[in-house]
């Protein structure tokens, strides 16, 4: 069973999209994948592996798909007999071929989909996430995110939102799309926002994963590049991200031998290869700020080097409250605060969290005090708000 659980990891999304190739429609596709992985569920404990598991899968899930349309087309159902038409053009069985996970990547990030269910939808489908997984991470009933998952895939389908990789005019934006979605998806995981957990696993995994796919099915791209070595240097502090009792350790306060060297090496590695091309972009700078701390003692003023760079792409206040961040390690608690005090963030409790901490560095303890209890009101993470709580008390 558990290597019934691996080929479903590694594999749902290729068979997916080789599905939806063959049958332009996503249901007919994602049913028929999971009836065939219950058919191995069902047979390889006691048959074994075949010889090609992914080929197994998804022939065996052409097959189910093609019977269903059958039925169905007998019943004179237009759309069954469109799909059934479509399934007896191809050329026959093949292997999948390599950009077929890239369409459907592609598609589930239209630009015509809000950015929520372009996460969810991704999840699903190339993930293999259930939708009461789903539904967990986005904080909404499972009822409420299985409708929003289907108006979606209708919405794909009605509106005829092709199955390919855009024409190379539009793929500078639609790659944009694509990866603030896998982003998206790591942050969530990284810093999950809301339940009793810092990390989510599941997720940060999934991102990882699914970037990894994208930089080999569109290798030379430096921004995947970059954002790939930017999930994998902040991965590899997690297992010093968290104390025994899973509690948040601060990046001064973390272990740095309890850091995974090789997710370093790999993520300065990709650094190096972004800076080599020339063609910076927002997370090829990120990767660069969490490369330089990835080798401690911090060199700071690169850190805001880098941030002054980051900020000409993206000048948010996101960006600048961390550049601020940096200026106190810098130029001290005061000059960083001046800054955060000009920032429009009301409701981000990580504002507040950081203008605490900055008081409390220049002794003004009344109003860190006040910022604490607004950062904790703010904040949706049950670790986050423990952590808060605990230097509130340390006032």
């Amino acid at each position: 069973m558990r290597e019934i659980e691996r080929v479903f990891r590694e594999e749902h999304g290729r068979a997916i999209a080789v599905l939806v190739r063959v049958f332009g429609d996503l249901d007919i596709a994602e049913d028929a994948v999971a009836e065939a992985f219950a058919v191995a569920a069902a047979r390889w404990p006691a048959d074994g592996l075949p010889p090609s598991p992914a080929g197994w899968i998804i022939t065996t899930a052409r097959n189910r798909a093609i019977d269903r349309l059958r039925r169905e087309s007998s019943r004179e159902d237009r759309h069954a007999e469109a799909a059934l038409l479509h399934a007896r053009e191809e050329p026959g069985e093949r292997e999948p071929v390599g950009d077929d996970r890239l369409r459907l990547i592609f598609t589930c990030c239209h630009p015509a989909l809000a950015m929520p269910v372009r996460v969810a939808l991704t999840l699903r489908l190339l993930g293999g996430l259930t939708t009461a997984e789903i539904a967990r991470a986005f904080l909404v009933p499972e009822p409420t995110m299985a409708q929003r998952l289907v108006r979606a895939k209708t919405k794909i389908r009605d509106a005829g939102i092709p199955y390919r990789v855009p024409p190379e005019a539009e793929l500078p934006e639609r790659l944009r799309a694509v990866l603030a979605v896998l982003y998206l998806i790591f942050n969530e995981g990284y810093t999950a926002s809301s339940g009793p957990a810092l990390i989510r696993e599941d997720l940060c995994a999934e991102a990882i994963r699914l970037t990894r796919l994208l930089a080999e099915l569109m290798p030379g791209e430096p921004e995947i590049d970059g954002l790939l070595a930017l999930m994998l240097l902040i991965s590899s502090r997690a297992p010093a991200r968290t104390a025994a009792d899973g509690s948040p350790v601060l990046l001064a306060d973390q272990d740095t031998t309890l850091w995974d060297r090789e997710l370093i090496a790999e993520g300065q590695s990709l650094v190096r290869g972004c800076l080599a091309r020339g063609e910076p972009g927002p997370y090829q700078i990120q990767a660069a700020i969490n490369a330089v701390h990835s080798d401690p003692p911090t060199d700071w003023r690169q850190i805001v080097a880098l941030y002054d760079q980051l900020l000409a792409f993206t000048p948010t206040p996101v960006v600048a409250l961390n550049r601020a961040i940096a200026v106190a390690e810098v130029d001290g608690p005061a000059a960083a605060l001046a800054l955060v005090d000009g920032l429009d963030l009301p409701k981000y409790h990580l504002l507040h969290a950081v203008r605490a901490d900055l008081l409390r560095r220049l002794d003004r303890v009344p109003e860190a005090a006040e910022a604490y209890d607004r950062a904790i009101d703010l904040a949706g993470n049950a670790a986050e708000r423990d952590l808060l709580r605990h230097a509130r008390e340390g006032l």
